[in-house]
């Protein structure tokens, strides 16, 4: 049996929607056993958001894979139980309930700890557990709102939600990497500690050079679509075909590079409106001016040519679909496929590689589809699950 870097951890996840089941797909990435606990029936809602994926939510086939799903009814007492034995066994066990759920269940952090010394609880909160908001609830939109982002993303004339969930992908991030720190701790000094991650003090961190520039500034960074707001030229351009193009000049060789080998005008250089990244920036406006005049001379691909030859970072501004197809990750075979139910599909490989373990890419679970087999292992009888099941606990 292939043995993986987390083999042999037991994480048990009460997880919804985006957060924790990115931190735990990763564990189980690593070889963790993940038992995801799920409503009977629809379970996880996440499950419909969508049906794009032969039938499937695009978020939960890539949120889920490697785990095992076990249909739960936690308001009955006999689910709690089931439960509280698998917690007996496990090493981790990861929540995102709404708040004030998991104390009401008695599977808040202190009661947990109390349960079980070896057990390394982990608490995902919209804005933490205690603190004026903690009984909020929060969404990725939500907190992208409170912490200044949207204010950050989008034109001068209209701000804009990011294309992807950043805040539940930052806070699955701190999650997955505060519970390795746990696990690595308990391993060294036999303390189990608990971890909490709120997707607030999560996005907030990931905020933190807007909000120098605005503590230390005076004012915070200006909407500037794909310009940057400290550094010129750094943005898209349209070629002649009607293709963005985008570049970055990081330095004044670079400048000095662009101003004579891309250009076409060496004197600019040294011109005292250009001749500092300060002043680049001062005079955004007119250099915007020439560099825009220069790249609507050229189709894109001679102007990604021209820029790579002189040693300037640029790319075409690719759509989703130019993506998949990206020949990077055809070259580095990065996709496998992964089972779903009734299909498979095309996913990547974790990113970060670990040399001579290979990718554990095992599939996404049908709702309650290891219900049968956990219970088993708990030692129940056929008679007893069929009980159950007949009473809608599990």
């Amino acid at each position: 049996m292939q043995r993986f870097p987390l083999s042999g951890v037991t994480v048990v996840s009460l997880e919804q929607a985006v957060a924790a089941p990115y931190a735990t797909r990763q564990l189980a990435d690593l070889g963790a056993r993940v038992i995801k606990v799920e409503r009977p029936g629809d379970g996880d809602f996440a499950r419909r958001y969508d049906t794009t994926v032969h039938g499937h939510s695009s978020y939960f086939v890539w949120l889920n894979r490697s785990k095992e799903s076990l249909t739960l009814n936690l308001k009955d007492p006999r689910g709690r139980e089931i439960l509280h034995r698998l917690l007996d066994g496990a090493d981790v066990f990861v929540q995102n309930l709404a708040p004030g759920a998991a104390g009401r269940l008695g599977l808040d952090a202190g009661s947990l700890t109390r349960h079980g010394p070896r057990l390394i609880p982990c608490t995902i909160s919209g804005y933490g557990t205690s603190g004026p908001w903690a009984d909020r609830k929060a969404y990725d939109l939500l907190v992208q709102c409170q912490t200044g982002l949207v204010s950050l993303t989008g034109t001068a004339e209209e701000t804009a939600r990011t294309g992807i969930s950043v805040a539940d992908i930052a806070a699955g991030m701190y999650a997955y990497s505060g519970i390795l720190t746990a696990l690595y701790t308990r391993a060294t000094t036999g303390e189990a500690h608990p971890v909490e991650v709120s997707l607030f003090e999560a996005l907030a961190e990931w905020m933190g050079q807007p909000a120098y520039y605005t503590r230390y500034g005076g004012t915070q960074p200006p909407r500037m679509g794909t310009q940057h707001a400290t550094i010129a030229p750094y943005g898209t351009y349209r070629a002649a075909d009607g293709r963005e193009v985008l570049f970055s000049i990081q330095n004044e060789r670079e400048w000095a590079a662009l101003c004579a080998d891309f250009l076409g005008r060496p004197e600019l250089t040294d011109d005292p409106r250009f001749s500092t990244g300060s002043a680049r920036v001062a005079h955004r406006a007119e250099l915007g001016a020439v560099v825009a005049e220069r790249v609507a001379r050229s189709g894109a691909a001679e102007i990604l040519k021209d820029l790579e030859d002189i040693g300037i970072a640029c790319a075409g501004v690719n759509d989703v679909a130019a993506f998949l197809d990206h020949p990077v990750l055809a070259a580095r075979d990065r996709w496998h496929e992964v089972p779903v139910p009734g299909a498979t599909v095309q996913a990547l490989r974790p990113p970060a590689d670990l040399a001579g373990v290979p990718a554990r890419m095992d599939p996404v679970p049908d709702v309650g589809e290891h219900t049968e087999a956990i219970l088993t292992e708990l030692g129940r009888t056929g008679e007893d699950i069929a009980a159950l099941r007949a009473d809608g606990v599990v």
